[in-house]
């Protein structure tokens, strides 16, 4: 097989699309024996030996760009061989990428192309391993429209054009077996596309990132990757769920170096802190790698690797297991939605329109200037739920919450008329999100039992939370977003005004029970101008505005439904949210805020440890009102009911600026207790109710059979239980 002057020219030049074809050891056609080609650019002589080093075979220059062959006309088969190379000024032996079969096959890649492959990180990406008994590095990419591709690093000193790699076929996959490549080595791929631009792409499926200004993957060890460890599951809707989501980047600062805090600095605080406040859940907003800080990680670029901010991968492994030592289990925000329009990533990959869709009106997201992803290519799908299935292998994490998920649903989602296409039914359903969807959350919940999944949507969708076999999405939860709008609409507003927004507190309790709800204030509720939690309360002086917080904070964690509170929130932080900065934790050596700290931390204590307060979360026949109508009194009451009777729980909220006293009604007979008041001294609150040990009365109140005499004092909630 002579090689002809525009072939040579291609594998020069970087155009090669079949390098194999060309590099590597031949049979020849039309003469005896075998021919072998070495591409090593700048190379001024390289010599061929044989695997033993018994022989060898000075070859001939074709170019003195570095392109050399050698013609043994006396071998009848292939034998294993290396190089070496003399340069000006050192020299370099090296085993030819280009005399291995592929690692992979297209066979092996079909799952991944029929989109039903939960681990094609298995396969693709830079994986270190030994193929025909020779230790290297696994190099697969998709990129079924390039022209070529090369693999460029800092095992071939980062030259353009040295490594092209070889078309698998069907697959449209390219692969290259480098036995110079090791863990630790930075990569990019050089992909020339259809379109005939040729982009640097790092690794869509890159185990770990170097930090900016770079953006190249770094090949990284499979060592621990560890699947389906986790427990079979307990309902999930039964058990305590108290998530308190963090930025990680923000919640502290080493107060040396004045910056965030590293994985191992928080592996160290974190779990102790969530101990201390009673937190069940921690929620990390998008750890996956992402190059703009004001992101917060929702523009996500590296989907299987943690951010490069705060350590290496192992290191935040440490975290996550710090975290699950103390019984506390380990959520985070997943970005399936959308992806940035960065050169560098996921965008126009190949040339075409690889991961989102080649029309603007499907591709282009018309709020964040990001890509929507095509849920319709199965790649697509397979490389998104490859993504979660790696962090519950590689990390054991416990759940995700998935981000943005009213934007996946809707194809008008923020488009005007015209903006969009509409499905083939004619409507404004993305059939192939939802599809995705129920996909994900059967591949994650197969996987792993006693996973779970959120969703942050924000619409009436049907059935977010009922399984994928009775046509739900497959979600173990949804945020309550009506609610917390809601509700924080009505503590915003003036003493005086709260009368006449009486039903943004109870209208939530007519949809409550259609999905499994969270009640949420998130991170969301406290930047881009609005304002901290604490100052959304519309009163003028601090220790009102706390008084207030903390009746918001008690009826959030007496309302139906789990819990989720954004760091800060938990001890009155008076600043809005800034990613760029520390929480403010001077407040707590301040008495208001330290009684809110407390009443968090006593919040959890008693919804995780009571028999059944967690258990009816989700159950409608164990919540009912005493009486929702107290528009005027600016009261609000309800039970919530348990499997015995001293398992019934009784709330009265007075969010009025008096004290009041009234009869309330209750359904049991006897002594009652105050378990906790939102204005006890205990929290630096007045304590002005008074006694908090109660004995019914035989009259009918509220509709329930008994009635207890008690008061509440302003802004403040009280949970009452049967005395046993």
């Amino acid at each position: 097989m002579i090689i002809r002057s525009d072939e040579l020219e291609a594998c020069i030049n970087g155009s090669l699309g079949e390098p194999h074809e060309f590099l590597g050891m031949h049979p020849l056609a039309d003469l005896p024996g075998w021919v072998v080609r070495a591409w090593s650019p700048g190379a001024k002589k390289v010599t061929l030996w044989q695997k033993d080093g018994s022989v060898s075979y000075e070859m001939k220059m074709l170019d003195s760009r570095g392109f050399f062959e050698v013609h043994l006309s006396d071998i009848t088969q292939p034998f294993s061989y290396y190089f070496h190379s003399f340069f000006k000024d050192r020299e370099e032996e090296w085993k030819d990428p280009y005399s291995f079969l592929p690692r992979v096959t297209n066979l092996e890649l079909q799952g991944f192309s029929q989109g039903w492959d939960r681990r094609p990180f298995l396969k693709l990406g830079a994986i270190p391993c030994s193929h025909d008994g020779v230790k290297g590095v696994s190099f697969t990419i998709w990129a079924p429209s390039a022209k070529s591709v090369h693999l460029v690093g800092d095992f071939n000193n980062w030259n353009h054009y040295s490594l092209p790699m070889r078309s698998l076929g069907s697959s449209g996959c390219r692969e290259l077996f480098l036995p110079a490549a090791n863990i630790g080595d930075k990569y990019k791929f050089r992909v020339l596309g259809i379109d005939g631009i040729l982009r640097e792409k790092t690794d869509p499926f890159g185990w770990q990132f170097e930090p900016p200004c770079g953006n190249a993957s770094i090949i990284a060890s499979r060592s621990n990757c560890n699947q389906n460890t986790q427990i079979p599951s307990i309902d999930p809707m039964a058990k305590p769920l108290s998530i308190y989501e963090i930025h990680l980047g923000s919640w502290k600062f080493n107060p040396i170096e004045n910056r965030p805090l590293s994985y191992l600095e928080l592996a160290d605080e974190l779990p102790k802190y969530l101990l201390k406040t009673g937190f069940s859940h921690v929620e990390f907003l998008p750890p996956s790698e992402y190059p703009y800080g004001a992101s917060w990680g929702y523009q996500v670029t590296g989907y299987y690797a943690p951010t490069y901010r705060y350590g290496t991968p192992d290191e935040f492994l440490v975290l996550v297991e710090a975290i699950q030592k103390l019984g506390i289990q380990v959520i985070i925000d997943w970005v399936p939605a959308h992806f940035p329009a960065d050169e560098f990533a996921l965008s126009r990959f190949d040339g075409t329109c690889l991961f989102e869709h080649e029309d603007p009106r499907q591709g282009a997201h018309a709020e964040w200037g990001t890509l929507c992803y095509n849920y319709g290519r199965p790649e697509v799908r397979s490389f998104l739920i490859g993504s979660a299935i790696a962090w519950l292998d590689r990390f054991g994490i416990n759940g995700f919450r998935v981000d943005a998920v009213a934007s996946m649903l809707y194809l008008d989602y923020g488009r005007k008329d015209g903006q969009w296409i509409p499905n083939k039914d004619g409507g404004n359903y993305n059939y192939e999100a939802i599809g995705f969807l129920k996909q994900f959350n059967q591949a994650i919940h197969e996987e792993y039992p006693s996973v779970i999944s959120i969703a942050e949507e924000s619409t009436a969708f049907p059935q977010i939370t009922q399984p994928p076999s009775t046509g739900g999405l497959g979600f173990d939860f949804k945020w309550n977003m009506g609610w917390m709008h809601d509700v924080i609409d009505y503590f915003s507003t003036s003493p005086e005004e709260r009368s006449s927004s009486h039903d943004h507190l109870t209208f939530g309790a007519i949809y409550q029970f259609t999905e499994n709800f969270i009640q949420a204030f998130s991170h969301d509720e406290v930047v881009h101008g609005k304002g901290s939690l604490v100052n959304k309360m519309n009163l003028e002086s601090e220790s009102d505005r706390i008084a207030n917080l903390k009746a918001l904070l008690a009826l959030q964690w007496a309302w139906p439904g789990k819990k989720t509170l954004f760091m800060g929130c938990e001890f009155a932080q008076w600043k809005e949210w800034d990613f760029n900065s520390p929480l403010d934790w001077t407040l707590l050596e301040h008495p208001l805020h330290a009684g809110l700290y407390k009443l968090v931390a006593d919040l959890n204590h008693f919804y995780k440890n009571h028999p059944t307060w967690a258990k009816s979360d989700h159950t409608a026949d164990k919540f009912q009102w005493i009486d929702c109508h107290d528009a005027g009194g600016q009261t609000l009451s309800f039970l919530k009911y348990g499997e015995l009777q001293e398992d019934t729980l009784l709330i009265a909220c007075n969010f009025s600026d008096q004290l009041r006293h009234r009869d309330w009604g209750c359904p049991h007979e006897g002594s009652w207790k105050v378990i906790l008041d939102s204005d006890s001294p205990d929290y630096q609150g007045e304590g002005a109710a008074g006694g908090t040990d109660f004995k019914t009365f035989h009259e009918q109140r509220n509709g329930q059979p008994h009635g207890l005499s008690f008061s509440v004092n302003r802004w403040s909630v009280r949970i009452l239980a049967q005395k046993k």
